[in-house]
């Protein structure tokens, strides 16, 4: 197959393409000329299809080095044709530029580089960009992503700033404060159904994490791409990235340790295999977490019983154990805060899912309906999909309820 590859890139329509950097031309020549499908070229370059699918027709641009990186390595594309851009060490960064939703290719460098400023850093500047990135992360659970995106590429802006002053303990802390930023942006990403610009973000914030010594965000990272691939179908990914999770970041705290614990359950019962052991291990692991709750990180603030109740709804529902499935998903979205409006959304979408396979087509409807407006405010795309999902339910077995549910959805499309 190497030597298939090679020859390919003399063929003019994609050398040129490469030449301009039109990935969505290359993705689309390389298959038509390799018979390949959007599933496995996407496993050449380390993306899911959706996000193949994306560059292809455009509607997502390749903007970080990363990506870039693992596509000439997958496809084997020769250096002659393309030669990523050379970031020194040592070099000042005129400005950072945050364009696409993901991160720019200057933006390490601005961290690493010798960037003049004047800001000033002290603990007392730190500890209140901690505070306001707390705050964020509380608002989103209420408004949603879409909202704060541009705001919080702002603040890291703010923060990567204060790098060039900062020495010691506190030029610790700023990585430390930029790689829980290019997380959060990470998660907003992949809300929005942005795989690409998700993985790039969480990417550098695993970089960042490391390079503070930050393990509790290392492991997380690892963690929340579990997390994509499960969302994007992929079991056996997911279980991979949630182990690592647990084996490359040691000493990480306990609720850190259970999050990846159960991330590897909801790999397993994506994939239709036994979960229940790993959803123990990561309950005593929550269990033994509440009780010391200052030893968690504050990104884990909404970790607990709750929402791992929630978690074993999930695992239920990808067995098909319906019955189960709406038991902790009942309970879970009784227990949940009024104030997390996109989860709580998120779960009755999956919940009205669990009694259409149940078949209880009218208890189905009664509460999909109730999710579909918060769906579409703030749940888009998953919340919504979900709900789709759960019409095609109820259609594929012939209830007047998935015509009523479709009619809904349609009304707020």
């Amino acid at each position: 197959m190497g030597e298939f590859r090679t020859d390919l890139w003399s063929h003019p329509a994609l050398a040129s393409a490469v030449t301009v950097e039109d990935w969505g031309q290359v993705f689309r020549t390389y298959r038509k000329l390799t018979g390949l499908s959007q599933t496995k070229l996407g496993e050449l370059v380390g993306l899911v299809q959706p996000d193949v699918s994306d560059i292809e027709r455009g509607r997502c641009r390749v903007t970080s080095l990363e990506v870039r990186q693992r596509i000439t390595a997958g496809l084997e594309i020769p250096p002659s044709l393309h030669t990523p851009p050379e970031h020194p060490d040592t070099a000042p960064v005129p400005a950072l530029s945050l364009v696409g939703p993901g991160p720019d290719e200057d933006l390490l460098a601005r961290v690493t580089s010798v960037v003049g400023t004047t800001h000033r850093v002290d603990a007392p500047t730190l500890d209140w960009l901690d505070r306001l990135l707390a705050e964020h992360r509380r608002a989103e659970d209420v408004i949603g992503s879409r909202p704060l995106v541009e705001v919080m590429r702002r603040q890291l802006r703010t923060v990567v700033d204060l790098y060039a002053a900062a020495r010691g303990p506190l030029a610790d802390r700023v990585v430390r404060l930029a790689s829980e930023h290019a997380q959060f942006l990470a998660w907003m990403a992949q809300d929005q159904g942005q795989t690409a610009a998700a993985l790039a973000w969480y990417d550098r914030s695993h970089e960042w994490a490391l390079e503070a010594g930050d393990a509790n965000m290392a492991a997380t990272t690892l963690s929340m791409k579990a997390h994509m691939a499960w969302s994007g179908g992929r079991g056996t990914r997911c279980v991979r990235l949630a182990e690592a999770a647990r084996w490359s970041a040691p000493g990480t705290s306990l609720g850190v340790q259970g999050m990846a614990a159960q991330m590897t359950a909801r790999g397993h019962a994506l994939n239709g295999d036994a979960a229940e052991r790993h959803l123990d291990d990561a309950q005593i692991l929550i269990s033994r977490a509440a009780e010391h709750p200052e030893d968690e990180p504050p990104w884990m603030y909404f970790y607990g019983e709750t929402w791992f109740t929630l978690q074993r709804g999930m695992a239920a529902l990808h067995l098909r154990n319906w019955q189960t499935a709406i038991a902790h998903l009942t309970t879970g979205l009784n227990a949940l805060p009024d104030d997390y409006r996109r989860d709580r959304t998120w779960y009755r979408s999956c919940l009205a899912h669990a009694l259409a396979g149940a078949g209880e087509a009218p208890q189905s409807l009664a509460v999909a309906t109730t999710a579909v407006p918060d769906a579409s405010a703030v749940g888009r795309p998953h919340s919504w999909n979900e709900l789709h999902t759960t019409a095609a339910v109820l259609l594929r077995r012939g209830a007047r309820e998935g015509h009523q549910l479709v009619a809904a959805l349609r009304e707020h499309d």
